[in-house]
This record gives structure tokens, sequence and C-alpha cells, in this order.
């Protein structure tokens, strides 16, 4: 059996809101702590909606660009980025396919924990369709393994590749 081609991501955006049901602020870079999640963020400080529920799906959520547009192209139904309320937005990354699974997000190792189905609660700080619209393309609730900065433009990767990368030797062109 073939083995799926390798994928290269990248952050879009990042996206934080400091208590449940504000809106959600972008921003450049935001730390990611093992165990915590973003710093600022309304999990990282026990106060989002469903932090009675604690564990590591809470550390950092994500969402690709992609099914942000194919909302609005399929649904008409189009929203920024920020307006999915997932802290991080990617572009070629198969999220759906993270589960269980590393990946870094440049020197960041999260691991996929489980998909981050949009929920009623969502569709009520956004608007009507915003659920049906994102149904299996709402992204992936990720745990934080090992924390650090996480920047817009940063590079994602499978875990086992950005390994395979470090471990090679530099070429020329990569030493200077």
């Amino acid at each position: 059996m073939a083995r799926a081609a390798p994928w290269h991501g990248e952050v879009v955006s990042i996206h934080i809101a400091p208590k449940a049901e504000d809106p959600m602020r972008s921003v450049r870079t935001v730390r990611a702590i093992a165990g915590r999640g973003l710093e600022g963020d309304r999990y990282f400080k026990a106060a989002g909606t469903y932090s009675d529920r604690p564990g590591p799906a809470r550390e950092i959520t994500l969402i690709e660009s992609e099914a942000i547009a194919a909302m609005a192209r399929d649904n008409e139904l189009a929203i920024s980025p920020g307006d999915a309320r997932r802290n991080v937005v990617t572009r070629g990354v198969p999220l759906n396919h993270l589960v269980g699974q590393e990946f870094l997000v440049d020197r960041v190792r999260l691991r996929g924990i489980r998909l981050c189905e949009p929920c009623s609660h969502l569709e009520g700080l956004t608007r009507r369709g915003v659920l049906a619209g994102l149904v299996h393309r709402g992204g992936l609730r990720a745990q934080i393994l090992i924390g650090g900065a996480i920047r817009v433009g940063d590079p994602i990767v499978p875990a086992d590749a950005s390994e395979a990368r470090a471990a090679a030797p530099l070429t020329s062109a990569e030493e200077h």
C-alpha cells in the first residue's frame, strides 16, 4: 500500500479571547505552554465556556482556512477566520487526519486529540448555518506536548518529517 504524500502547511492566523464569549482577538504570536494552553486565551485562564471540562483537548484548537473557504462556497456563508473561534488557522494541513498524531508548529510539538466539531454555542456566537457549514470540517483539538512560541507564517509539518529533516546534513545553501 502506498504511503500518503507528505504535507507541509503553515499558520495563517492566530486568535485568542480572554474570557468566555469575548470576541476573538487576532495576534501575530502567542506562547504555547504544555499542559496549560495558549497564554492570554480563555482556556489557559480556565475562563472558557467549557472550562468546567478540563483536559488536553482544551489546550489549543486549529481549523483549516480551506474549511472556512469551503463553507463560504458550499453554504454561501462567509465568516472571518477568528469567528470560527479556533486558536490557529492553518493552510495546507489535513487536520482531520491528525487525530492521534504528533505534528510540529515550528518547534512547538502538538498531538491531535479529537475533531473539533461545531456546536450550537458556536452558532449562537456567530450566525445561523455555521454549525451545518462546519460539520466534519470544524478543526482539531490538540494537546501541547512541547511548548514555545507560535507565530503567523510558522511551518506546520508531521513530527516524523521534521525530525528526519533536522537529522539530515545541511546543504551549502542552508549553511548560509
